[in-house]
């Protein structure tokens, strides 16, 4: 028995579409597979994003290792070659004072005057000087007659470097020889590297 629907519609029908259920169907499952799609890409991107944090950090722990490593080795090498750096300091210092020496530029005055300070007295002083720093001294005593060096005796003496002096008085002798100046630095740097080290 086929009975009659009656519709009651509170607004006209502008218009209408037939649809058979194959259709529905079909468009259901369309929606479905785009939305099946677009989770499985999200959870894709998920998990490449995550393996990618991982991989990173991994990275940046191996570089932290490396680091570690390299500040190990370097502070090895540095404390076992300390005295070779330095003997080779003092060395690249010597061969810049025989160089400033044989192109003559120091003032052996402040040489005589620095070596001053250190004598336990100044009556009776006798310094001697390489021939060359003579003439300076001498000169500088002549136009400076009340200054620092005016009681002093220079004499000239050839075995005695240039830039150098010897300090002579009844109470010791004093030496300005570059040799020990050179190697006072030489001790104060290893001793120097030495503490560091051991910090």
């Amino acid at each position: 028995m086929t009975g009659a629907v009656t519709v009651n519609l509170a607004k006209p029908i502008t218009s209408v579409k037939i649809a058979d259920s194959n259709g529905v169907e079909r468009i259901g499952k369309e929606t479905l597979n785009a939305e099946q799609g677009v989770n499985a890409q999200q959870i894709k991107l998920n998990r490449d994003l995550e393996n990618q944090e991982v991989a990173f950090s991994q990275l940046c722990q191996t570089l932290k290792c490396l680091a570690d490593k390299l500040n190990q080795f370097y502070d090895k090498v540095f404390a076992e070659h300390r005295e070779q750096i330095a003997r080779l300091s003092v060395e690249i210092a010597r061969k810049i004072l025989v160089q400033k020496i044989e192109e003559g530029d120091y003032e052996i005055e402040s040489i005589v005057k620095e070596a001053l300070e250190n004598a336990p007295t100044r009556q009776d002083m006798v310094v001697r000087l390489n021939p060359e720093d003579l003439v300076q001294c001498q000169k500088v005593q002549q136009d400076d007659a009340g200054g620092s060096l005016a009681d002093i005796k220079f004499v000239a003496d050839s075995n005695i470097g240039r830039a150098e002096c010897v300090l002579e008085s009844p109470k010791g002798i004093i030496e300005s020889l570059i040799d020990g100046h050179l190697e006072q630095i030489g001790k104060a740097l290893v001793g120097k590297v030495k503490k560091e080290t051991m910090r």
